[in-house]
């Protein structure tokens, strides 16, 4: 039965034939096509074979354009124009490791009896926070708030900023206040490439606990939240600027300048709502930071509040509008973490310990946006 059969030979004659004729139309058609035959094939030959390219020969994928490029002499000399005495400051405030705490103070905070006063206090008043005062930056926003710094502190930075007036009481969300947050962000970017690390704390943060030990040690970046979910690396936390940790490196100073130059692609956004809409974008992923949201535990405001005396580190007056009431229930954290300090062990364990705070700016929550 090795003998084919009549059928079997027509079959395969046709099916010959229809090869050959398809080859023949095939390379008469690319003759005839020149260039423009030529091209297309070899463009999808090359995308076909681009599939099974090593990734270690592709490029990378995006060349961003905020990246700077600027040789470190020249970084210098830029900075040292438009920051005139900011390194030399820092450098005497450094830790060994060359960690910095800073804050920012315009007039309407420097005023006697006020915010700057208060936060202060919380840093002689917390466990293990005092020497820290040691390493804190005061940046002043006006001429009122440095010479009031100069009188209670070591530390004072006249940050100059021109045709802005940042001396007044800045309300959440107005052009001013937008301007100050930027500002601060763009200052912020500069300590970094300067070769510090730094804690950037809001003045209406009081320091209830020494915060270094509860840091991630392998983080780039960690910063406090209005909302936690529980997980450090959620990307749904909610974040909030006015506390964050940040070491200085390639991935952190790439991060502030994409983070700044975002700001022109969402005008009308305050700093932490820019990086709520960045913080998965593709760019920023690229940039390899190590980003952690700090836990509410720890880390609390009056957004998500801690009642966790043993744990707390510190207490921002965040959800919250108005210097007035910020500093009414700021007073009554500092009030109610110096009883429970006075408290005995046998009296923490017997006794309900709570916040009397948020009062002022429970009310401030239904009545604006936080």
């Amino acid at each position: 039965m090795g003998l084919w059969s009549s059928s079997q030979w027509k079959v395969r004659t046709v099916i010959t034939w229809f090869a050959i004729v398809s080859v023949a139309c095939t390379v008469m058609m690319y003759a005839a096509g020149g260039s423009w035959m030529q091209h297309s094939l070899r463009r999808g030959f090359e995308a076909y074979h681009s599939q099974f390219q090593s990734s270690d020969v592709v490029r990378d994928r995006h060349e961003l354009p905020w990246r700077r490029e600027s040789a470190p002499a020249e970084l210098g000399d830029h900075i040292s124009v438009e920051f005139p005495g900011l390194e030399n400051i820092l450098e005497r405030a450094a830790m060994p490791d060359r960690t910095i705490i800073l804050t920012t103070l315009n007039q309407a905070w420097a005023q006697p009896n006020t915010m700057i006063d208060l936060y202060l206090e919380s840093f002689r008043s917390g466990e293990e926070t005092s020497q820290l005062l040691d390493h804190l930056v005061i940046v002043a926003l006006d001429l009122v708030a440095y010479d009031k710094c100069k009188l209670l502190h070591a530390f004072c930075y006249m940050l100059k900023t021109e045709d802005v007036d940042f001396s007044g009481e800045k309300f959440f969300m107005t052009e001013d206040y937008l301007k100050m947050m930027w500002r601060r962000i763009y200052f912020l970017k500069i300590v970094l490439e300067l070769g510090f690390n730094f804690v950037f704390s809001d003045a209406d943060v009081m320091w209830i606990r020494n915060p270094f030990p509860r840091f991630d040690k392998f983080a780039d970046f960690q910063i406090a939240c209005d909302a936690y979910t529980g997980i450090p690396e959620d990307m749904n936390n909610r974040p909030n600027g006015g506390f964050v940790y940040a070491r200085s490196n390639k991935r952190t100073i790439d991060f502030y300048n994409y983070w700044y130059m975002s700001r022109v692609d969402h005008p009308g956004l305050h700093d932490q709502d820019v990086l709520g809409k960045i913080k998965t974008d593709q760019d920023f992923l690229d940039i390899g930071l190590q980003l952690r949201f700090l836990d509410t535990l720890q880390f609390s405001g009056f957004c998500q509040i801690s009642n966790n005396f043993e744990q707390v580190c510190t207490m921002h007056a965040n959800c919250c509008t108005g210097l007035q009431r910020k500093l009414m229930d700021l007073r009554l954290v500092m009030e109610d973490w110096r009883r429970f300090k006075l408290l005995t062990p046998q009296m923490k364990y017997h006794q309900r310990i709570y916040w009397r705070a948020p009062r002022q700016c429970l009310v401030s929550k239904f009545e604006d946006k936080p």
